[in-house]
């Protein structure tokens, strides 16, 4: 070792550290994904490795049935609520920058829901939505407003949008926070001058920190649009995809583990992976135009 060039013991070193991430990469990354598109092929039962390969029969089932692409209705509540959420927090973080007493206890409450596991999420907006003793309804009874009353996840119409809603709540926080970072990034000597021109609030907003903050928006939409067709664990969770509630992720989930399909459900996993680029790709196109 100690014979080697000085170029060469480096050249060592600098494969040594890489040496594990990649090993870890492929071992969890890269080999699982190759694997997932082999079993895509095949009609494999998830039990045991007797498969056999059945070529694209597994993409035209998909494309053929319609309760499985039927289920992006609800997935599209959660992408709405994304944007939302989107908009809120941008609201928030406006806000919060500014020299607001208090706003640090403001920052972390909102932030909290965040930290807070999906299982004690689900549980707290169980007691919330509940028909008979969920403190909404009780709320809408002491305001007066018993007409407002509903079964919050028991009305088909309402439901999805319901369970949109604890999503929204839950990870606006971390929209928030990350508005709040980039907009700190922003010199205040732009904002200074703005005033002295007789800017107001809102022109300061739209001409300086909207701009300054657009690939952070875009990066936001990006994560509400993936976020949005994979949402799983909130309705599974609260309904396990009953009344109406099932989602893209939970169908896949279902065709592995309760239907033993896991070739089947392989296959809706890169059907859905391929849609997330598509859209990205999409999405990144229109803003590039924009500018």
């Amino acid at each position: 070792m100690f014979n080697l060039s000085y170029k060469t013991q480096r050249i060592l070193i600098l494969f040594g550290f890489l040496l594990i991430p990649v090993l870890l990469s492929l071992t969890f990354t890269y080999i699982p994904a190759a694997s997932l598109l082999y079993f895509s092929f095949t009609d494999w039962t998830g039990l045991g490795w007797e498969m056999n390969w059945v070529g694209l029969d597994n993409y035209k089932e998909i494309f053929s049935r319609p309760e499985i692409f039927g289920v992006f209705k609800n997935n599209a509540y959660y992408f709405v609520g994304g944007l939302i959420q989107t908009a809120i927090s941008l609201y928030f973080a406006v806000i919060l920058t500014n020299r607001l007493k208090g706003r640090n206890f403001f920052r972390v409450m909102l932030f909290l829901p965040y930290v807070l596991h999906s299982v004690a999420v689900v549980i707290m907006f169980r007691n919330v939505y509940h028909a008979e003793y969920g403190s909404l309804n009780i709320f809408l009874d002491a305001v007066g407003l018993n007409s407002w009353q509903q079964e919050w996840l028991g009305n088909p119409s309402l439901v999805n949008i319901s369970l949109a809603f604890i999503s929204m709540w839950k990870f606006m926080g971390l929209n928030m926070v990350i508005f709040i970072g980039a907009m700190q990034s922003i010199p205040s000597d732009l904002y200074e001058a703005a005033k002295i021109d007789g800017a107001n609030s809102w022109q300061s907003f739209r001409f300086i920190t909207l701009p300054s903050i657009n690939g952070v928006v875009q990066l936001m939409l990006i994560m509400s649009l993936a976020g949005s067709l994979e949402a799983f664990d909130t309705p599974y969770i609260m309904m396990k995809g009953a009344n109406d509630t099932s989602t893209f992720v939970i169908q896949t989930v279902e065709m592995a583990f309760k239907f033993q399909k896991a070739g089947l459900a392989s296959a809706m996993a890169v059907v859905l992976l391929i849609m997330v680029c598509i859209l990205i790709g999409i999405q990144k196109l229109i803003f590039k135009e924009e500018k």
